[in-house]
């Protein structure tokens, strides 16, 4: 495993853990700011895995789509990650 994975795969950890605590949180009716804060937390360790997470096939699975002489490979990647990135921006 490369370590941009290790580190993608320790961000889903710490926001899984995380999402643990936030759930305990809401049924102990902690103050609500403190567990809103517990969630941006949350997002911002999912939102840095999914720039890791691309990344990634930025420099591996598209590259190597680009370079191929197969031009609905070529396409196909393409759309798959212009959906992926209007999805992240929603």
């Amino acid at each position: 495993m490369t370590i941009n994975k290790e580190k993608t795969v320790i961000n889903f950890k710490k926001a899984n853990s995380l999402t643990a605590k936030i759930v305990e949180m809401i049924q102990q009716d902690n103050y609500c700011i403190d567990i809103m804060q517990q969630n941006l937390a949350v997002i911002g360790l999912l939102r840095s895995a999914h720039e890791m997470l691309m990344e990634n096939h930025l420099n591996s699975c598209f590259k190597n789509a680009m370079a191929s002489k197969n031009e609905k490979k070529k396409q196909a990647m393409t759309e798959e990650i212009l959906k992926v990135t209007k999805l992240f921006n929603k």
